[in-house]
């Protein structure tokens, strides 16, 4: 048996209720983008003051380093010359003295000599003085003459100036005389 289900015609909505589901809608969108606007002008105020406090930071630190460099440029040398006033106290004193002897002028030298050679290296100014039949190296020597000698080819003979090295930098290469090749 078969039975004959009849479904009741659909009431379709009133033009007045269809237009006030769509203004309800809208309504509720214009609220939702209303307030994502609001949260977006939030955020991007948030992120315009984080910005002006970082570029302020950034110029503050870029305004710092500019300071110190000027600063290490101006006092950079401070603790070299500190270091080298007993070397002029030393060398004022012995001038002070109108009738040193040649000995004690000597020995005022040498003295004066060991505290220049100290102040200088610890400022990590350090003399190159290869000895005689030391290696020729002209990252540290620079040949001044060749002379036969009876010593290995490309050694050092003689010093005839000390060269200097600040750290690992060269200042002044050592003028040598170095043995000719055989």
């Amino acid at each position: 048996m078969s039975e004959n289900h009849t479904s009741a015609p659909a009431v379709a909505p009133a033009p007045e209720e269809i237009e006030a589901a769509l203004a309800a809608n809208a309504s509720d969108e214009m609220a939702r983008l209303q307030s994502e606007l609001a949260e977006l002008k939030a955020k991007s105020a948030d992120l315009a003051d984080q910005f002006l406090r970082a570029k302020a930071e950034a110029e503050n630190a870029r305004r710092r380093a500019e300071e110190e460099i000027a600063k290490a440029r101006k006092f950079g040398i401070e603790g070299f010359a500190e270091s080298l006033l007993p070397v002029c106290d030393s060398l004022d004193a012995a001038l002070a003295l109108p009738n040193a002897t040649a000995q004690q002028l000597r020995e005022g030298s040498n003295a004066t000599l060991r505290q220049l050679t100290a102040a200088l290296e610890r400022n990590k100014v350090v003399a190159i003085n290869p000895p005689a039949g030391e290696k020729f190296n002209p990252n540290f020597h620079q040949a001044i003459s060749v002379v036969p000698a009876e010593q290995e080819p490309n050694t050092v003979v003689a010093v005839l100036q000390k060269g200097y090295v600040i750290a690992d930098r060269i200042l002044r290469p050592a003028l040598v005389t170095v043995t000719a090749p055989k």
